[in-house]
């Protein structure tokens, strides 16, 4: 074990400007790497204390880690209301050629949330076999998208002075081009149509550690549990790890989850080497 250095912002140059990001790393030469990336939305704004925790913990047990803000999200350039989910797998592209120059370890992805199903479509599209860790990841982009048009449809129930819409009516403004302020989001009609194509069903052929909170019972939600199995029966390389404590990702506190932290950073210290 080694002790991290301090956290080093700076900012990559991309081909749309330029992506903010902050390197958590070992004093000495790490034994692997990993590119964090990111959720949507308000997601990733109650997601950093978390994710900063644990690229600490990677960086004291002597893994680095390389957090991106993605093109019109947090402090990186451009404006969402631009953003294609191309220029995202771009971001990732960016990310990781960084990270393999610099250090000369294995890499892996690690996404949270929408940035768990950039991970998985990007290493997809790509044909390219990295290992990939997984905190409560969204597997169906369309029904993604729809909890985040929701957001519109409370706002505007709670409002006296607009009439009632509904998800299906917003889809629609979105296929007529109309960009969408949602929560403070500007959605487009491009990123929205690549969501809603979104379905990861065939298991991919890497290896993945897949952390997924706790229900009721102490199982994942049905619907993992049904991808889970089928993936497994076809002998896909995929573990899942029950994690519990609150959904940082969400709640109106900012929330930490020790478990997960624990149980994340056994496992990836180890899964690349």
């Amino acid at each position: 074990m080694t002790g991290p250095s301090f956290p080093l912002p700076f900012y990559l140059q991309a081909g749309e400007g330029k992506r903010f990001c902050v390197l958590h790393a070992p004093l000495q030469t790490p034994s692997s790497a990993w590119l964090y990336v990111p959720p949507f939305g308000e997601e990733m704004n109650k997601s950093r204390r978390m994710v900063s925790l644990q690229a600490q913990a990677l960086a004291v047990s002597g893994v680095a880690v390389l957090v991106m803000d993605l093109h019109g999200c947090g402090d990186s350039e451009g404006e969402l209301r631009d953003t294609r989910w191309e220029t995202w797998h771009d971001d990732l592209h960016l990310g990781l050629s960084w990270l393999s120059t610099r250090f000369p370890c294995p890499v892996g992805l690690w996404g949270l949330r929408l940035g768990a199903l950039l991970a998985l479509d990007f290493l997809g599209r790509e044909g390219t076999s990295l290992p990939c860790v997984l905190w409560q990841p969204v597997f169906n982009g369309s029904t993604f998208l729809t909890q985040f048009l929701r957001l519109r449809v409370a706002a505007s129930m709670a409002s006296e002075n607009t009439s009632r819409i509904t998800t299906q009516m917003l889809r629609e403004k979105l296929l007529q081009g109309e960009i969408l302020e949602i929560g403070g989001y500007d959605l487009n009609p491009a990123l929205s149509h690549a969501l809603d194509h979104l379905h990861i069903v065939e298991p991919p052929p890497l290896p993945i550690h897949w952390f997924e909170l706790q229900g009721p019972q102490g199982l994942p939600a049905p619907a993992t549990q049904r991808l889970l199995e089928s993936w497994q029966a076809r002998g896909a390389p995929v573990m899942l790890h029950s994690f519990a404590g609150e959904p940082f990702w969400q709640t109106q506190e900012i929330t930490d989850c020790p478990d997960l932290l624990a149980q994340s950073t056994e496992q990836m210290v180890h899964v690349l080497r």
